[in-house]
């Protein structure tokens, strides 16, 4: 076989994954996802800091015949014999006696480079020790022909996956994923809920007309889904990074080493690392320079440029998805069905969530609620109608017919106190003709660029949707995760900022004939109360825990993608209280 057709080598490590978790293996190895959690990075700092320079010498060796390649972390020689050694910060596995012994994960991959060894020094190489730090034991590993065999095994099995669209399915080891780094990617007990719960009722809602009663996501699970344990909490309540936005006229990002440099016109600098910052928003004519952008794109720290007037401009994303992750998602979708399935839960979502935030705002006064009867008519109905809705053109007609209920009750949650210049007058938007519209308007373009860093992490299209069709410069599939958090990330923080007077309807408002903007302050003032929103803590009504509308803007995105990787019943099901 020629070079040019041969099939790369495995790193040896991949195999290691591979015996511990085929998932595992797959993420890692062939759509190229990997995280560097606290284990991860302990590990590499083991490594750094073994000290026996008479025995210790790094080599990297690479086979075809083989067809792995890796670097042995210790060479030792001893009686004119060499054998790898290979470090682990963990324990070793204890036998029925209690000796210690290898893990099968550990012992393929000591035995891959005992082979590479033997390969590279042409001659036999009969063991492999494996040092477990944390109990201080080492294992001596015998490379029969049983190991050799694990190793030969384990190669063609890798090459099997690695042509596959598909993941494997979750292991059924669930102590595995409890220190796995790549948890909050795979959702190993989100999946196992979900199929939990699929056998517990098996008419729960999955996309098919009028399954979700108007109840809510809890109306669906029936008793015996009621009885089900909350799944295992390993995915991170909020994301460790913040989004830094460039507001005033004429700032400038640039470089310092691996961190950021924001300069003022005034000539103020502030420098922030790039592991902290999840994304970059350059507002209005604010700057960034080429060095920064390609700090961003080794990072995958996602660029948004946003107008003066508040639209979202475009994107700057570094890096590149894995095609599994797309072909799954265009086999998927292709499917008009199945799409338009996922579209009427999406809308289900929004109009259940418009209802609840209307219902609940207006509990406390009668008279409130009195005189918005009529809209909350419209939400009920739409809501009873979307459940029914067979096509995309029924779904956005309901939709439409909630919206105005909607937004025509929401002039009534104005507190008096608020004054009227704050009040909406309807749902305006290309320009926003008031400045309640103007606050929506700038909010819908911060949770779209959210959804679409949200989308882009992930991995997926994101101008490949299910309800929203392409038109114009926005991303379908951006459009339609963006309405699951409307109501809760953005109307509810606009509704309580205003009636809690944050904004001062002259310093904060800049008005051009019947436009209505923000001002360089009103910007500020909102991106603050945005971040703050965004960051709160909401426990999920189906999954049982608590985490941030950050973090939960990443999970709805892979819930979405496990709706067409052989996982679903879990997307869209959150809902506001």
């Amino acid at each position: 076989m020629s070079s040019e057709t041969a099939e790369p080598t495995l790193r040896v490590m991949s195999l290691h994954a591979l015996a511990y978790c085929e998932r595992l293996f797959y993420l890692e190895e062939v759509e190229e996802i990997r995280v560097a959690d606290e284990a991860v990075w302990a590990g590499r700092q083991l490594h750094a800091e073994l000290d026996e320079p008479g025995d210790v010498v790094e080599m990297t060796l690479e086979s075809a015949a083989l067809g792995i390649r890796g670097r042995l972390d210790a060479l030792r020689r001893r009686s004119g014999e060499l054998y790898p050694v290979e470090h682990k910060r963990g324990r070793a596995r204890r036998g029925a006696g209690g000796e210690p012994a290898a893990w099968e994960s550990d012992a393929v991959q000591a035995a891959a480079y005992a082979m590479l060894l033997e390969e590279h020094a042409g001659r036999p190489v009969a063991e492999a020790r494996i040092r477990y730090h944390r109990d201080g034991v080492t294992v001596r590993l015998p490379i029969a022909e049983a190991e050799r065999a694990a190793v030969v095994r384990a190669v063609a099995r890798a090459r099997e996956l690695a042509r596959s669209p598909d993941r494997p399915r979750v292991t059924d080891d669930e102590r595995k994923c409890v220190r796995c780094s790549l948890a909050p990617v795979c959702l190993p007990e989100e999946s196992r809920f979900a199929e939990a719960e699929a056998h517990s009722s098996p008419a729960a809602e999955r996309g098919t007309p009028g399954a979700l009663a108007p109840g809510g996501a809890g109306a669906v699970r029936g008793a015996a889904a009621e009885a089900l344990p909350s799944p295992v909490r390993l995915y991170p309540p909020d994301t460790e990074r913040r989004s830094l936005h460039v507001v005033s006229h004429g700032a400038r990002v640039g470089r310092s080493s691996d961190a950021f440099e924001v300069s003022e016109r005034e000539g103020e600098r502030t420098r922030i690392g790039a592991r902290e910052v999840s994304d970059i928003v350059v507002h209005g004519h604010a700057q960034i320079t080429t060095q920064a952008l390609r700090l961003c794109a080794a990072e995958e720290i996602a660029v948004h440029f946003v107008a003066a007037g508040g639209a979202h401009v475009g994107v700057f994303s570094g890096g590149s998805s894995g095609v599994q992750r797309r072909i799954r998602q265009f086999r998927g979708l292709t499917d008009d069905a199945f799409a338009i399935g996922l579209a009427r839960r999406l809308v289900m979502a929004k109009i259940e969530m418009q209802l609840r935030h209307v219902l609940r705002a207006s509990r406390k006064d009668g008279a409130v609620r009195a005189g918005i009867e009529e809209p909350i008519e419209m939400l009920r109905g739409g809501l009873r109608r979307a459940a029914k809705a067979v096509d995309r053109t029924s779904l956005i007609g309901q939709e439409g017919s909630a919206a105005r209920g909607y937004f025509g009750a929401l002039a009534a949650l104005v507190h008096p106190e608020a004054g009227d210049a704050l009040r909406p007058r309807g749902r305006s938007r290309r320009p926003p003709e008031d400045r309640f519209n103007a606050l929506l308007s700038f909010g819908y373009t911060l949770l779209y660029r959210d959804v679409l860093s949200a989308i882009l992490r992930v991995g997926l299209e994101p101008g490949f949707g299910v309800l929203h069709q392409p038109r114009s410069a926005a991303f379908p599939l951006a459009l339609d995760l963006t309405e699951l958090f409307r109501v809760p990330v953005v109307d509810m923080a606009v509704l309580g900022a205003v009636n809690r007077r944050t904004f001062d309807p002259e310093r904060d408002f800049v008005i051009t004939g019947r436009q209505v903007w923000l001002s360089d302050a009103g910007r500020r003032a909102f991106i603050e109360v945005y971040e703050r929103r965004k960051h709160e803590e909401y426990r999920h009504d189906v999954l049982g825990f608590s985490l941030s509308y950050a973090r939960m803007m990443e999970l709805e995105a892979r819930l979405l993608e496990k709706e067409w990787s052989g996982e679903p019943g879990l997307f869209a099901r959150f809902r506001i209280r």
